[in-house]
């Protein structure tokens, strides 16, 4: 199993030492880097005013970071794609590889809030499921075009690459075949290419079934977060029986990466109250847009008794108290889910940094060996 770091990062009340909120991050990821860690993720949102969501681009977040760490995996859960120009999207990504030295995972979203799709790119209200995956499918599809051809063209429902009818002229720069047809300009070249060839592996955040089927037969690989192991196991099944069908033979898990809201303390009492006000306050702000469905055991239906608190979410999804319970958690999902990549989401909006340190080294010194060997 390997073993990763989820980083929303979140700081209600501290828009005025966002500098330091800058440096607690930076802290968390280099003890990461050096600890072992695999991956660490990074998130996209905007005109979050109310300090749960502070990380605009997580392109220029990873940048940032992987000048400071050296082994560690920089990942995006995820970048929205609908919200992003294509190029410059891939553009961006691109330079990232460059700059890190091929350390870096492409996590790619549609988007949940109005408030932020409507304000950045209009076809991608969500309000209009179907043409929001619409959009997404056609921006991966340029991504990959983009990255893995030195020129490429593109002409789709959304977008046309290169614009039509542009002359090109000039003497450092000839009009070759490979990109014009009498002097116009017929392919585009994204520049840098990526470090990784053809281009950097590919993450989706996925949950339903159609989303899960796209994922897997495009080779896409998959991001969960909230549902408990007897309603991720459909759909892990869902997500190997589809690449089968694609021409893939995948594992159980394989290819699938979770995120489990996790903290570590000396006695379960503490993590308990170290760690559940932050972690309700994530839950509250996003449970408002997307309910509790996804936290409904296998055959259980949602009803009006069903109240978010920190027991309801501790019986379904939460790896938090002690280390040898916080073990006995991952273990159960290694024999349930063949569990390949584990995220942890321990920085909830408001824990105190010095807590969340606490709560990673104790992960790194009394969990993580014990798994070793396992594929970490």
């Amino acid at each position: 199993m390997r073993f990763s770091i989820f980083h929303n990062l979140g700081a209600p009340g501290r828009f005025g030492e966002y500098d330091q909120v800058m440096n607690e991050t930076r802290e968390f990821a280099q003890y990461a880097d050096q600890a072992g860690f695999w991956s660490i993720w990074y998130t996209e949102h905007h005109f979050g005013h109310e300090g749960y969501e502070l990380i605009a681009n997580p392109v220029l977040m990873g940048a940032d970071i992987a000048a400071r760490t050296e082994n560690i995996r920089i990942g995006q859960a995820a970048n929205i794609a609908t919200f992003w120009h294509p190029l410059r999207l891939a553009e961006d990504i691109a330079q990232l590889d460059q700059l890190s030295g091929g350390r870096v995972e492409v996590g790619l979203g549609r988007g949940l809030y109005g408030r932020e799709a409507l304000n950045l790119n209009t076809l991608a209200d969500p309000r209009d499921q179907e043409q929001n995956r619409a959009l997404f499918d056609e921006t991966v599809e340029i991504l990959q075009k983009a990255w893995s051809n030195e020129f490429f063209s593109h002409d789709g429902r959304f977008y046309t690459f290169p614009a039509p009818g542009v002359r090109w002229e000039h003497p450092l720069s000839p009009a070759t075949p490979e990109f014009t047809e009498d002097g116009v300009i017929t392919k585009l070249a994204v520049t840098p290419r990526p470090y990784q060839r053809p281009h950097p592996p590919l993450w989706q955040v996925i949950d339903s079934p159609r989303s899960i089927q796209t994922a897997a037969q495009q080779g896409v690989q998959g991001l969960f977060w909230l549902p408990p192991i007897s309603a991720l196991k459909d759909r892990f099944q869902l997500y190997k029986d589809s690449a089968q069908a694609a021409g893939r033979d995948l594992a159980l898990g394989e290819g699938i990466g979770l995120v489990r809201d996790v903290f570590v303390a000396d006695t379960m009492e503490q993590a308990r109250a170290r760690f559940e006000e932050a972690l309700l306050t994530s839950y509250k702000w996003i449970t408002h847009w997307r309910g509790l469905g996804n936290l409904m055991e296998a055959g259980e239906e949602l009803t009006d008794a069903h109240e978010l608190s920190f027991e309801f979410l501790e019986q379904r999804n939460l790896l938090v108290g002690t280390p040898e319970h916080v073990a006995g958690k991952i273990e159960e999902l290694q024999e349930e889910l063949n569990l390949e990549h584990l995220l942890l989401w321990t920085t909830h909006p408001g824990l105190r940094h010095e807590h969340a340190m606490r709560s990673l080294e104790l992960f790194t010194e009394k969990v993580m060996p014990r798994f070793q060997g396992s594929g970490s």
